[in-house]
């Protein structure tokens, strides 16, 4: 696929855009030009379209143009979009009437909205998804800019999004924790091996987020390190949260009483100025009727469909999850938007992009955070797993694989009704990576109710935990779908580029 990177000159632009618009706001205002303050992104792209986001530095314009060509000499422009406060000066363009399977070249240019003077223009590519069948190639990760560690140029930023960058995918799939809100840094941290990690810190990264600039900021942050700004150029995103967008461990009605580190207590107040900023900083499709919706499916073609679930916004309180009727977590409206996309869908794969895990146990101090909670029969939130594993089985749905991140190490999982309590699902995979840019920890316990298998797992030493990423035990999962033959290859990949383990899965149906 051709690429387009972002050059010298861009790159230096961004960054002083970046130190301009964060540490001295009128400066920026009184540059000649506009400027493109944190690169271009595309995402969730379909085989007619795709969403473009970018930011200015003031109150803009903002311009794109598409072509079908690197040199744009057939580029068509799309009717602009202004940018201000009310979006902290982000916009996201939704690109329509696309030619399908189609490499699209485009541009970003931010017009001054007082006297139409032109930014820089950024350019980037992605392609569409097809209608035949063709291969597919996409990679998937979670945890960024976590426990801690954030943008160390001295060690080249986030390398890791360089490594996926160089296998120049179809598409990203951000398995969420795409920030730390909850997560300040330190200047300087000291390694064990005496040297010392150095943080870039922007102001909204020297407290916890709870302003919606604040959160805002976050995402802006992670924007700041060169390879993510190229990454986002070259590959188109799907994003999905989890709890660090927030808070750790997060629920909605939850009260952050003994955290002083917070004035604004309430989770309600707090989630809602997050959603608000995770959707104005990613390029998300948003529904009219429902923007802040994070669950949704996008088609990649006949050979596979991604079913992005969120397994925060509706779930009732953290507890030690054992409940005998069964806990709140998916909410009945995105079951049942499961269930019938589920059924409707005809791809050969369906890939349930989960924010967490199934089988591992991720606790929140004496009560549980996921719906695993301990060896036994369905209790609590693993009620809607249940109902969607049996549903899966009742259905006769075929080929469907659970793609994760949360838990800071990679790992395969199969999971066998032959090995579990409850028993009414056909066997399928899960496969766990990240973190793309945290601190890695493990390796997790695990629950029987659905009878996890460990198949390959890569984490710390038992005793070693938050290590750093300059340690090299930073994840990314990568997929490709033939279409000859319809074979589904995973593969679990290190920052480093090398392949840990990988597992060739056959299709159930005729392709």
């Amino acid at each position: 696929m051709p690429r387009i990177t972002l050059t010298r000159r861009q790159t230096l632009l961004g960054s002083v855009a970046l130190s301009a618009t964060v540490a001295m706001p009128s400066l920026s205002r009184a540059q000649s030009r506009p400027l493109i303050t944190h690169g271009i992104m595309s995402g969730d792209v379909a085989h007619d379209g795709a969403v473009i986001w970018s930011r200015a530095d003031r109150e803009a314009k903002m311009l794109v143009e598409w072509a079908t060509t690197e040199s744009m000499t057939d580029a068509r422009v799309v009717p602009g979009l202004a940018v201000g406060t009310p979006t902290d000066y982000a916009g996201k363009l939704a690109l329509t009437g696309l030619p399908s399977d189609q490499d699209i070249f485009y541009r970003v240019t931010m017009s001054d909205l007082a006297d139409g003077t032109l930014s820089e223009p950024m350019t980037g590519t992605f392609r569409t998804a097809p209608m035949g069948k063709r291969d597919v190639s996409f990679v998937w990760s979670g945890d960024t800019a976590g426990q801690g560690w954030g943008i160390d140029e001295d060690r080249g930023g986030m390398t890791t999004y360089a490594t996926m960058n160089n296998h120049a995918p179809d598409f990203f799939l951000h398995s969420g924790d795409t920030v730390y809100a909850d997560g300040p840094l330190k200047e300087e941290v000291v390694l064990d091996d005496g040297t010392i990690w150095k943080n870039v810190v922007t102001p909204a990264k020297t407290k916890v987020a709870e302003t919606l600039d604040e959160f805002r900021g976050q995402h802006l942050y992670n924007y700041m390190d060169k390879n993510v700004r190229a990454f986002n150029a070259s590959v188109p995103m799907i994003s999905q949260w989890d709890d660090h967008e927030v808070t750790n461990n997060w629920y909605p009605d939850e009260m952050l009483t003994a955290d002083d580190r917070y004035e604004e207590k309430s989770l309600q107040v707090l989630s809602a100025r997050a959603a608000r900023a995770f959707h104005e900083m990613m390029p998300t499709r948003q529904v009219m009727s429902e923007p802040m919706r994070v669950y949704r499916k996008v088609s990649y073609g006949p050979l596979l469909d991604i079913f992005v679930i969120d397994m925060r916004t509706y779930r009732g309180d953290n507890t030690a999850n054992t409940e005998t009727e069964g806990a709140p977590f998916l909410g009945a409206e995105q079951l049942a938007w499961l269930k019938r996309e589920m059924v409707n869908s005809t791809a050969t794969w369906k890939v349930i992009a989960s924010d967490m895990p199934i089988g591992m146990m991720v606790r929140d101090g004496d009560n549980m955070e996921n719906g695993a909670n301990g060896d036994g029969p369905v209790l609590g939130r693993e009620n809607d797993i249940a109902t969607i594993l049996s549903f899966i089985k009742a259905a006769e749905i075929n080929n469907t694989v659970w793609l994760t991140a949360d838990v800071h190490y990679t790992a395969a999982h199969h999971y066998s009704p032959d090995r579990a309590i409850f028993q009414e699902f056909e066997p399928f995979w899960e496969f766990v990576s990240g973190p793309l840019h945290a601190g890695t920890f493990g390796p997790s316990d695990y629950d029987n109710t659905f009878g996890p298998e460990v198949r390959f797992a890569k984490h710390p030493e038992a005793g070693q935990a938050n290590l750093p990423p300059s340690d090299g035990l930073q994840f990314f999962g990568k997929v490709d779908i033939s279409a000859d033959t319809g074979i589904m290859t995973v593969r679990l990949m290190d920052s480093a580029d090398v392949e840990l383990w990988s597992v060739e899965l056959e299709p159930k149906t005729a392709i």
